[in-house]
């Protein structure tokens, strides 16, 4: 487990751009799971923005709180930036196909996770984000899996 504060939202999108970094030199055929916890405005889409703009995203990243998820594919991966916030019921996920996107070398963020009740696949790296102060975040980011104890060692 790591534990860094993001001191504004600049901040949090080079986190994001350092993650994008790890992310990219994990073997090509693996994927991915990655769970963003937190309160809102706690900086969870502005994580996944800066992680996007590292990989070539140009344009804005707005989280899918009503589409649910929006993909992307940069750098010959797919990522699917995915928000739980207004899932209903966990049988909703079966309907967004979460499961099916999981293929090799693809990459899914999942902000809310725990709005899925235990009906995702295993995170291979849990980040979460919380308060700590007016312009600070306290980011703990944690491995578990082996593929997420080697993306946290390369950050």
């Amino acid at each position: 487990m790591t534990e860094y504060v993001a001191r504004g939202a600049d901040e949090m999108r080079a986190f994001g751009a350092r993650l994008a970094r790890a992310l990219l030199a994990a073997p090509a055929d693996e994927s991915m799971l990655i769970t963003l916890s937190g309160e809102l405005g706690a900086g969870k889409t502005t994580l996944v923005g800066g992680l996007l703009a590292e990989l070539g995203h140009v344009g804005p990243v707005r989280s899918p709180t009503y589409t649910l998820l929006e993909p992307y594919r940069l750098q010959g991966h797919d990522f699917t930036h995915c928000d739980l916030y207004r899932l209903r019921h966990p049988d909703e996920l079966d309907d967004l196909g979460l499961r099916d996107l999981r293929v090799a070398g693809s990459v899914l963020l999942v902000e809310w996770p725990e709005k899925a009740h235990g009906r995702l696949h295993a995170a291979d790296l849990a980040l979460t984000l919380d308060y700590a102060g007016p312009d600070a975040r306290k980011l703990v980011a944690a491995a578990c899996s082996p593929a997420g104890r080697a993306v946290l060692e390369r950050l």
